[in-house]
């Protein structure tokens, strides 16, 4: 993080997020029965990315299949084809397609280090983070008649979010986890 922080190195936290078109209640008080429109649909729409660590600059692949290794090759060329000849180093966790003989022959095609974080760890990358302020954002008490606007309202937030909520990802985005070192 210390290199990131220099410039001499960049670091991405990549991870993927399922969006499903349904309802997402916020909270809702009041003394007569209120109805509120929700999708009935189960349509899904995956989105892997990888954040960058200094920047808060997403760079994603989209699709409303299945997240496999060849979605994770995408994300890899993607980031290594984005300006700059500083080393990446791609934070990630430890699902079984991003693990795979692919993926890992892939990074190192490219020059690309992965560093996978312990199991059970989502604490640990950043990415999580905007995940869950994108659906608290985009998702929490709004109603999509379609899986288009579904999806172009994600899309949207997703590309724009770095500049138009800068304040608030700053403040979220923060790059001090805690640790327990010498805890016994």
């Amino acid at each position: 993080m210390a290199q990131a922080k220099a410039g001499t190195r960049r670091v991405y936290f990549m991870d993927a997020a399922h969006f499903v078109q349904s309802a997402f209640l916020g909270f809702l008080w009041c003394f007569a029965r209120l109805f509120v429109r929700s999708s009935s649909g189960r349509q899904r729409f995956n989105v892997l990315g990888a954040l960058c660590a200094t920047t808060h600059q997403l760079t994603t692949v989209c699709n409303t299949d299945y997240i496999n290794s060849e979605s994770v090759c995408e994300l890899l060329r993607k980031l290594a084809a984005l300006p700059g000849n500083t080393p990446i180093t791609v934070v990630l966790d430890n699902a079984r397609y991003q693990r795979c003989a692919l993926v890992q022959a892939t990074a190192q095609a490219l020059g690309i280090e992965l560093l996978f974080l312990p199991t059970y760890s989502p604490n640990l990358n950043l990415i999580e983070r905007l995940w869950k302020f994108t659906k608290n954002k985009v998702l929490y008490s709004r109603y999509y008649a379609t899986f288009g606007e579904f999806q172009d309202a994600i899309r949207s937030f997703l590309d724009n979010a770095h500049q138009t909520h800068r304040e608030e990802l700053d403040s979220l985005l923060t790059l001090r986890f805690q640790t327990f070192a010498g805890c016994a």
